[in-house]
C-alpha cells in the first residue's frame, strides 16, 4: 500500500499528538486516535484499538444504553479479528472482545447471535492453545459450556466442561478446581451420567480434604461439599457411604462449633449458594433453547444476563404462589413443602446478589421449611429440611445451631 496516497497525514499527526497529551487520554480519545493509527500501523495499533474499544463499551455514560454498548463491543470484536496471528496476545484480546460482545447480545435477548459468538470464543481459544498463545485447551470455552447448559444441552455442556477439567489434571490442593469441577458435575448429572458425576465430585472432596489437612481451605466449604456428596450417594443407592460422609461432615461441624474456622476467610457465600441451588435443580423446569434456564452448578454471576434477570423476576410470582398454597386448605402438604423449598433456594440466590448479610433475612424461610417438614412427619423430608437449615447456619457462621440441626438430620437420615 502507498500510504502517502491513502492516509491523511494531518489526521495521523493529530492522533499521535492526542496520545502524547499530558496525563492519560480518556478512553474515547484513545479510541479516536487508535482508529486513525491502526490504518497506518496495523501491527501496533489494531490490538490497542481492540483493547480500548472493549473498555469504551464499559464507560459510565453507556451503562444504561445497551444498544450503544453492543455497538462498541461489536466493533471491538470486528477489530480483534483483524489482529495479526503472530501477535502473542491475539487470542487473549480476541476472546476478551468476543466475551464482551456476547454478554451484550444475551442482555438484549439475542441468544442465537450470542451463541454463535460463544462458539467463536471457543474456537479462538482452541486455536490459541494449538499455536502456543494460551496455556489451556479449554481457554475461551467457559461461556459455551454455560449457554449449552442453559438450553438443556447437558451432554454437550459436559463434554466442553470435561475438556477444561482434564486440562487441570491432576487436581491438586494447590489448584483452584472447585468451580470447573462443580459445573462439570452438574452437566454430567443432568445428562444422566450419574456415576461419572459422582466420581468427579468425590475427587473434588478428596482434594479439599488435603487442603484441610494443610490448613489451606475453609472447613465450611468442605462441610457443604460433603453434604452435597452424601446427597449424590443417596441418590445412587449407596446409603452406607452416604452415612459415613455425613458423619465426617458432622465431625467438622463439631470442630466449627468448638473453635470456629482455623483461619479467617473472605466472603465464601458463593460456594454454599451454588451447591444449594444445584440441589434444587430437579424442582425447576427443564430448560430448552426456546425457554432457557439457569446453568445450575455455576455461580449466578456466570449465568447469561437474560436468564439471570428472568430467574430473579420469577421470585415475586413464586412468593405469591407459595402464599396461595399456604392459604388453601386443600393443598397437599407435600406440594407446599416442594414449592416452599423452591422459594427458599431462589431467595438464597437473590440474597447473595444483594449482600453478605444473610442471617436475619433468610432465617424465617428456612425455619418455616423445617416447621412444614415436622408437620409432614416423614423422617427423610424432615432430615433434608434440617440439613438445608444447618448448611444455611454454617454460611451465617451460627455453628452451634448448625451442629444441632445437622445432628438431628443425621439421626433421621442415617437410619
Amino acid at each position: 500500500m502507498n500510504h502517502s496516497e491513502k492516509v491523511d497525514h494531518d489526521a495521523v499527526l493529530r492522533a499521535r499528538t492526542m496520545l502524547l497529551e499530558s496525563g492519560r487520554p480518556s478512553v474515547a480519545r484513545q479510541v479516536e486516535a487508535y482508529r486513525v493509527l491502526s490504518a497506518v500501523s496495523p501491527l501496533t495499533y489494531v490490538p490497542k484499538l481492540a483493547d480500548a474499544l472493549v473498555s469504551y463499551g464499559y464507560e459510565p455514560e453507556v451503562r444504561d444504553l445497551p444498544e450503544v454498548r453492543l455497538a462498541r463491543h461489536a466493533e471491538a470484536a470486528a477489530v480483534a479479528r483483524r489482529i495479526d496471528e503472530g501477535d502473542l496476545r491475539r487470542t487473549e484480546l480476541l476472546v476478551r472482545a468476543l466475551d464482551s460482545y456476547q454478554h451484550d447480545l444475551y442482555t438484549l435477548g439475542r441468544r442465537a447471535e450470542g451463541f454463535a459468538v460463544c462458539q467463536e470464543m471457543a474456537e479462538a481459544g482452541r486455536w490459541g492453545f494449538e499455536h502456543g498463545q494460551v496455556k489451556s485447551p479449554g481457554y475461551g470455552h467457559g461461556r459455551l459450556a454455560a449457554v449449552l447448559a442453559e438450553e438443556g444441552r447437558y451432554g454437550e455442556a459436559a463434554e466442553v466442561c470435561g475438556k477444561s477439567v482434564e486440562a487441570e489434571r491432576p487436581l491438586t490442593p494447590e489448584g483452584n478446581s472447585f468451580w470447573s469441577v462443580v459445573e462439570w458435575v452438574a452437566a454430567l448429572e443432568a445428562a444422566g451420567r450419574r456415576e461419572t458425576a459422582l466420581g468427579a465430585f468425590a475427587e473434588l472432596v478428596n482434594v479439599t480434604r488435603a487442603k484441610i489437612a494443610a490448613d489451606s481451605a475453609s472447613l465450611a466449604i468442605q462441610v457443604w461439599q460433603l453434604v452435597h456428596l452424601a446427597r449424590m450417594l443417596t441418590t445412587s443407592g449407596r446409603q452406607a457411604e452416604a452415612v459415613a460422609v455425613r458423619q465426617e461432615a458432622l465431625g467438622l461441624l463439631a470442630e466449627l462449633d468448638l473453635t470456629g474456622e482455623r483461619k479467617n476467610w473472605s466472603n465464601i457465600l458463593a460456594w454454599w449458594v451454588t451447591l444449594f441451588a444445584l440441589s434444587g435443580r430437579s424442582a425447576e423446569p427443564v430448560p430448552t433453547a426456546q425457554t432457557p434456564g439457569p446453568g445450575f452448578g455455576a455461580p449466578y454471576l456466570d449465568w447469561s444476563p437474560d436468564v439471570r434477570d428472568a430467574y430473579f423476576e420469577g421470585l415475586g410470582p413464586l412468593e405469591d404462589q407459595v402464599a396461595a398454597l399456604r392459604e388453601d386448605p386443600s393443598t397437599p402438604l407435600s406440594e407446599l413443602i416442594a414449592q416452599h423449598r423452591r422459594l427458599v433456594v431462589r431467595t438464597a440466590v437473590e440474597r447473595e446478589r444483594r449482600d453478605y448479610r444473610i442471617l436475619k433475612p433468610l432465617r424465617p424461610v428456612f425455619t418455616e421449611a423445617v416447621a412444614l417438614a415436622r408437620r409432614f412427619a416423614e423422617p427423610g423430608v424432615l432430615g433434608e429440611a434440617l440439613t438445608d437449615r444447618a448448611m444455611f447456619f454454617v454460611a451465617a457462621k451460627q455453628y452451634g445451631e448448625a451442629y444441632d440441626d445437622f445432628r438431628e438430620a443425621c439421626e433421621l437420615l442415617d437410619r
